[in-house]
């Protein structure tokens, strides 16, 4: 609550007992060292599959972060079909899936659908059975080169090229960025108003115009 009126400041003292109120945080070594034994251990647990799943590559939220790109949660079920992958099945080799999401564009669905044409082949599939071999298992030769990919599953690739450096042209030093956005704002504004003098007017001119036959 606000103080009010003329009264005298409250000099708090809230540096009573500070011993009681403080977080120490000496087993952060020991949780660090934790973390790494578990990574370990789960990675010997799901050998010879990858230790994480593959991610689609989705664009951030909101207008100020959307030219940015990160990986998402999962595959929706739109780009599991375009690459030929039921959805139960794309969970049990390493595709995390995400019924939730939707392709708000093409170009996310055929870039995340190629993603998953490129994991489909490099996958080596292990058979359940060596012996009996099912459509789509992987050979005998594949199976013994197979090794564990550790870290993230087809990471990102940054295809930023940046610019050379060059002459400024005439016609840049002459064009004016400021006018052109006023010029672009003004023509928005106005597209309405214009569109509808227009159409008064040749609607004017069709009422004056003589009517065959007479």
């Amino acid at each position: 609550m606000a103080i009010r009126h003329n009264n005298v400041i409250s000099n708090n003292h809230f540096h009573k007992k500070w011993q009681t109120r403080v977080k120490t945080w000496f087993n952060q070594p020991a949780r660090k060292y934790r973390r790494h034994q578990k990574r370990i251990i789960k990675a010997r647990t799901v050998a010879p599959r990858p230790t994480s799943a593959l991610r689609p590559v989705v664009r951030c939220p909101t207008f100020k972060y959307n030219t940015k790109q990160r990986f998402g949660r999962g595959f929706t079920l739109e780009e599991l079909k375009a690459a030929g992958i039921n959805r139960y099945f794309a969970a049990t080799i390493g595709i995390a899936v995400d019924h939730r999401r939707r392709n708000k564009s093409t170009e996310s669905l055929q870039m995340n659908v190629q993603r998953l044409k490129e994991y489909k082949s490099k996958l080596i599939l292990f058979p359940k059975k060596l012996s009996n071999p099912k459509k789509g298992d992987s050979s005998a030769e594949e199976v013994k080169m197979a090794t564990q990919h550790t870290g993230v599953v087809m990471p990102m690739k940054d295809t930023f090229k940046p610019e050379k450096a060059r002459a400024i042209t005439d016609a840049e030093r002459k064009h004016s960025v400021f006018q052109s956005l006023r010029m672009a704002r003004s023509n928005a504004k106005l597209f309405g108003i214009r569109a509808k003098r227009k159409k008064e007017k040749e609607e004017a001119a069709n009422q004056t115009k003589p009517k065959k036959g007479k």
